[in-house]
Parts: C-alpha cells; sequence; structure tokens
C-alpha cells in the first residue's frame, strides 16, 4: 500500500549545511520542482539575509513560497501548510515529484504529517500577551510559559515571542499543552511515500561556515538591505519578518540599541545555537535519514546514496 501514496522528497539539516546545491541537483535528476520550507525567504526584499537562491542559482528548477509576500505581512505554520500543500497538488499535476528543502523542522513536519492546527485564535488573549511583551519583555512571558508548559517553553527560543504567545494562547483558551496537542499530531500515519533526508557536517566546520556566511552578507549589503525595509516599510521588532536571525541584529544597530561590533557578535552567535537546535529537532524526527556529509564527502557521493534510498522507496 505504501507505494500508492503519493512521493515527497524532503532536504532538511541545520543552516549553512549546503541543502540549496544539493536540491538542485536531485531535483534535476529526479524530474523534481523545489518548495521552499523557510520562513524568512517567503519574504520580497529579504535576499542577503535569507541567504535567498537566486534566479541563477536555481537552473530553470521550479522553486515554491520564495517571495510570496511583503516584509510588513505575517506568516505563520498554518498559512505555509495551506500554501505548501497547493503547491504539492501542482506539482503533481504535472507528474513531477515536490521536493521540500529548508530548516524549518516544524513547518516541515506539518505537511509529512498533515499536523491539525485548532482554530483557536482569539484577538483579545494575543493583544493582552503582546502589550505585557512590550511592557515587561520576551523573557516575562517566556517565564509564564514555563509556568504552564514547560515542554514548549525548553522547544521555543524567548526571542520567538510570537510561538511563545500562541502556546499561552493555547493554553489559555483550551486549558492543553501545545505540546501534548503536537505529541499527538506527531503520531499521525504519514499520508506519503517520503522520504526525508537530513544533511550534516563536523560541527566545527559547520559554525566556519556560519561565521563565513555572516560576514560575506555584510560585506554584500546586510545593512544596506535593512535599510531600504526600514525606509519602505518602516519596519519594526514587532515584525514577524524582522524576528528573523540578522534582520533583528542589524535593525537593533540602526535604531541605536547596540553598536555593529554588537551586531555581528549577536547574529554569529545566534546563528550557531539556532543550527545546534536545529540539529536536536531532527534528532527527534522519526523515519529520517540522515546524510553524514563528512563520510560522503563530495557531491556526487552524496547525490547518489540519496538516489539510492528514493529507489528503495519507490519514489523513483
Amino acid at each position: 500500500m505504501e507505494i500508492m501514496k503519493k512521493p515527497l522528497v524532503i532536504i532538511t539539516g541545520p543552516t549553512a549545511v549546503g541543502k540549496t546545491e544539493l536540491s538542485i541537483e536531485l531535483a534535476k535528476k529526479i524530474n523534481g520542482e523545489i518548495i521552499s520550507a523557510d520562513s524568512v525567504q517567503v519574504y520580497k526584499h529579504m535576499d542577503i539575509g535569507s541567504a535567498k537562491i537566486s534566479k541563477a542559482e536555481m537552473q530553470d528548477i521550479p522553486h515554491y513560497l520564495i517571495d510570496i509576500l511583503e516584509p510588513d505581512e505575517s506568516f505563520n505554520i498554518a498559512l505555509f501548510q495551506e500554501l505548501c500543500c497547493k503547491a504539492m497538488d501542482e506539482i503533481y499535476s504535472r507528474r513531477k515529484i515536490p521536493i521540500i528543502v529548508g530548516g524549518t523542522g516544524f513547518y516541515i513536519q506539518s505537511v509529512v504529517y498533515d499536523i491539525s492546527f485548532d482554530d483557536t485564535t482569539g484577538d483579545d488573549i494575543r493583544k493582552k500577551y503582546e502589550r505585557l511583551h512590550e511592557e515587561k519583555g520576551a523573557d516575562y512571558i517566556h517565564g509564564l510559559l514555563k509556568d504552564v508548559d514547560p515542554k514548549s517553553a525548553d522547544s521555543i527560543h524567548p526571542n520567538n515571542y510570537k510561538r511563545v504567545i500562541r502556546a499561552l494562547e493555547y493554553y489559555e483558551q483550551t486549558g492543553k499543552k501545545i505540546s501534548e496537542h503536537n505529541e499527538t499530531q506527531r503520531e499521525n500515519v504519514s499520508p506519503y511515500n517520503f522520504a526525508y533526508f537530513v544533511l550534516n557536517c563536523d560541527r566545527k566546520l559547520l559554525y566556519d561556515r556560519i561565521e563565513r556566511r555572516v560576514d560575506l552578507m555584510l560585506e554584500v549589503g546586510l545593512i544596506d538591505e535593512v535599510k531600504h525595509l526600514k525606509e519602505k516599510y518602516s519596519v519594526n521588532r514587532q515584525m514577524v519578518s524582522m524576528q528573523a536571525l540578522g534582520y533583528k541584529e542589524i535593525l537593533d544597530y540602526l535604531e541605536g540599541e547596540i553598536s555593529l561590533e554588537r551586531a555581528i557578535y549577536l547574529i554569529k552567535r545566534d546563528t550557531r545555537h539556532f543550527a545546534k537546535r536545529q540539529l536536536t529537532w531532527f534528532r527527534r524526527e522519526k523515519e529520517v535519514t540522515w546524510v553524514d556529509k563528512d563520510i560522503l564527502s563530495n557531491a556526487e557521493d552524496q547525490l547518489t546514496f540519496m538516489l539510492q534510498q528514493l529507489s528503495d522507496k519507490h519514489i523513483i
């Protein structure tokens, strides 16, 4: 029965591990099209800080969920799931294979296991916590979450205040912990015949790649990119887009909150921490195939390994 399910390929891993290049080569081999699972690349004019793939780098492989929102618009997991599934339907209609590529594990999980998001939004409750965030800060509302749902607090960084507020909102409206809801949903049987690849490499090498990437972003104009966003969209730290690594630190620098030296230090430090959290997330996932780039040291070997896995799973 498994081979009757629609095929789906996922390529993920920590930031800067090299997902983009490998996904392009795999798409060429299996007649695939790529859907971005990145919470920043959805935004127009946010190219440098998100390490967004260029048109030339796409090599004529169709990409979805890139440059679809303005920086002052909101984006969340439920919207990602909706748009991703629409893109997949379009890809299937052309008898091609969707390849979800990106490092946002919860977004990927929502599609692979068809996670249900209860409609529990409430403006009054959300606004209450937003006011508390403005008045008392991110650590305060993160502490509130820790009191009622420690597991969620452990998995959500205090700076990701939108998710913190969402978890508090869910608890207040339902009396249930959103972590328990998510755990239940994780037990869903996937509607897809999928191969879930997680790329990884030596930790020191990964951190070196992160440092070099940040330096390159600054060299090619990250500061000017954020200045443009301030001028055109009047962006501020309350916007979802400005919670992104690289953008919030440079925004703080431009607004005189911190020095440039401090901003660069924070970007590098927090990106390393983010990569570590990503790897922790993927280790908890079930049915994943790790692609160790220390063992499979060149792209050709990595591609051969992945193609064999896809053949074994009857995806190709």
